[in-house]
């Protein structure tokens, strides 16, 4: 059976990225331990060239449909080679835990 991050990164690789990166950030949230609910995505294509962001995204989230009915959170950044270049080849971290029903 595949997990889910090798599923990510397996159907990403139609969008023929110059950089993917998958990080399950599933432990940094209240869930037990080796599950995968919270994904952090870094991909970089020319698919993306001339694309705004929410167009991006939708891609992105059109591609994994299937993933997104089984995990809570996806964290995603879509670049062009030339925004990861201009990003020093690196993504933002992901925003941190809120705790869900610990919000006040």
């Amino acid at each position: 059976m595949i997990n889910i991050k090798n599923s990510i990164e397996l159907k990403l690789l139609s969008l023929q990225p110059q950089f993917l990166e998958v990080i399950n950030e599933s432990h940094k949230h209240n869930v037990s331990e080796g599950s995968e609910s919270h994904f952090k995505v870094t991909i970089v294509s020319d698919e993306f060239n001339g694309k705004m962001l929410l167009t991006r995204h939708r891609m992105v989230n059109n591609i994994l449909a299937d993933e997104l009915h089984s995990i809570h959170a996806l964290v995603m950044h879509t670049m062009t080679i030339e925004e990861w270049f201009e990003k020093n080849g690196k993504s933002d971290e992901s925003p941190p835990c809120l705790g869900g029903s610990k919000i006040k």
